[in-house]
Order: C-alpha cells, then structure tokens, then sequence
C-alpha cells in the first residue's frame, strides 16, 4: 500500500491536481486516507503515469503548498 507525506489539505492538492492536468475530475481524484492504491490506479489509467510517478506530483503539489508556479 502506497502512503502519501502530504503537507497540504487534499482538497486543495486535488484543486492544483486538476489545475496541473484538466482532464482530471473530482470523481478521478476521489480520496479518503487508507484508499490511496485506488487512486492512484485510477490516476495511472487516466495520465499514463507510473505509481510512482504519480504520488511524487502529488507529494511535490503538496510540498509546494501556496507557491506560484
């Protein structure tokens, strides 16, 4: 099971998420702590990304929390 170091709310990870990549929803981007394989399966099937790939954008969105860019 992957576990996420998120610094930020999700809700607003998932708002820079879908900023990031706007073919993203909110149904793509449903998450409730303990369920991230789930996302992140959904997120590999949508973006074309590896797992890792994936919970490394979402952990750096979340680390740069506030900054512009």
């Amino acid at each position: 099971m992957e576990r996420f170091k998120l610094a930020a709310p999700w809700p607003e990870v998932k708002e820079k998420m879908k900023e990031v990549n706007l073919s993203l929803s909110d149904q793509d981007l449903a998450y409730e702590p303990g369920q991230e394989d789930a996302l992140l399966e959904r997120l590999q099937k949508k973006i074309n990304k590896s797992m890792a790939e994936i919970k490394a954008i979402i952990e750096s969105i979340s680390a740069n929390r506030g900054k512009a860019g």
